[in-house]
């Protein structure tokens, strides 16, 4: 079954930068996040994607400025954040730079003061005594009611006016909470001002349909219970797989978001030394890697939600080139459309697999646990070449069979040459 809607042939090989505008820079503005650009795209950021810049609710506001994720208004921008002006400048400096940006939409719940909730009140779900109501146990926010056609209609035209602005397409909070009619309902109107790219928080199969990316939540979790010894690499595999197998739309990898860092702790509170081995899985397997604000600084740290927080950043980030050098492999065609050749695992702890698309031949190899001088032999005629180690430039020729020593919490990374 093939998807309705076409993926923008930009979004191809491209790598998704999460911005929390309110803890990046010391001014948490559009204009203070403007000034990372060029170091962004040089690290190999190619789609922005910018937490919600709509203005938030007060009533029942947490923290003191809020969650994001409690809009106001659908057609404002944040006064926190700046001007409309300043953001329109923003995407055009990254527009500039070739570079996309999508902005986070909240369709199924807005603010508890929202404007349509004295607007259009008949819009929103209500109790059984009349009142706003919420049904997934968050505090600061109310349910809209998607059998109100009216209200739709008036959802599609806010994001028209955004896609009007300049932005590139929408990243989808819980979308699998929105009937998937009104999705596609959206992308059909939203997509005839130009191709867009959609990003759906959400697992569900049939919302792929619509959705160019959707989460890979599943492997997220598994690559936690792994380094905890949980589950095995043979499971850990079977995830992977069933993206490549059952899925129409890539999957979205990740070791860091908001809501992780904030609620279930940093990259390094849950996969230990195997954080970057982690990170070097979401952008060499089939699916589009995920960067969060401060990963290459790298943040320690979890993040406030609802207040300041400003990212301590490392000058210059400490691991921009790690990043740099993972993000521009991502284009390359073996990484970004090869197929992938799973290696027998030696060691209980350990991945190896090849990437392959044409002459270009990428090998991974990674450890997730401490155990060190570990011997894999690895025989495949992909192998037969010369190589270059991504990380430190040294080149090998490797005949079919090679014996490769690795030490703990490895990532082995070998491009073939020519």
């Amino acid at each position: 079954m093939s998807r309705l809607f076409p993926t923008p042939p930009w979004a191809a090989g491209a790598v998704l930068y999460e911005v929390n505008l309110r803890q990046y820079t010391l001014e948490g503005t559009f204009k203070g996040f403007q000034a990372h650009l060029p170091r962004l795209k040089e690290m190999g950021v190619r789609i922005l994607w910018l937490m919600p810049v709509t203005p938030i609710s007060s009533l029942k506001r947490q923290g003191t400025l809020g969650s994001y994720y409690a809009a106001a208004s659908y057609d404002r921008i944040n006064p926190e954040f700046g001007s409309m002006k300043d953001f329109a400048g923003l995407i055009d400096a990254a527009h500039a730079l070739n570079m996309y940006v999508i902005i986070d939409w909240v369709a199924n719940h807005t603010g508890c003061d929202h404007e349509w909730t004295s607007e259009h009140p008949d819009w929103y779900i209500k109790d059984e005594a009349g009142d706003f109501t919420e049904r997934n146990g968050w505090q600061d926010v109310i349910d809209l009611d998607f059998t109100k056609q009216e209200m739709r209609v008036a959802m599609i035209r806010s994001m028209q006016g955004w896609v009007e602005m300049g932005v590139d397409g929408f990243r989808c909070d819980m979308a699998h909470l929105v009937p998937l009619d009104f999705w596609q309902q959206a992308r059909s109107k939203c997509d005839q001002q130009r191709p867009l790219f959609w990003l759906g928080e959400c697992e569900v199969a049939q919302y792929q349909d619509v959705f160019d990316v959707t989460y890979g939540w599943a492997w997220m979790h598994a690559g936690e219970q792994l380094v905890k010894g949980k589950i095995s690499i043979t499971e850990m595999y079977g995830i992977l797989n069933g993206y490549e197998r059952e899925q129409q739309a890539l999957s979205l990898l990740f070791t860091s978001n908001h809501d992780e860092n904030s609620w279930n702790g940093t990259e390094y509170e849950k996969f230990g030394g195997a954080a970057r081995a982690m990170a070097v899985l979401t952008c060499t397997w089939k699916g589009m890697p995920l960067v969060y604000s401060g990963q290459e600084s790298p943040n320690t740290k979890r993040l406030l939600f609802f207040d300041r927080d400003t990212i301590a950043w490392n000058n210059p980030p400490q691991l921009h080139e790690f990043y740099r050098r993972l993000l521009h492999l991502h284009e390359r065609a073996a990484i970004a459309a090869g197929e992938t050749f799973i290696l027998p695992a030696t060691h209980e702890m350990t991945m190896a697999f090849f990437r392959k698309k044409e002459n270009e031949t990428v090998l991974v190899i990674l450890n997730f646990s401490s155990r060190d001088q570990l011997q894999l032999t690895i025989s495949h005629p992909w192998l037969q070449g010369n190589f270059e180690n991504l990380f430190s430039g040294l080149q090998h020729r490797f005949q079919s069979e090679e014996i490769f020593e690795v030490h703990g919490y490895a990532y082995i990374v070998y491009v073939k040459q020519g």
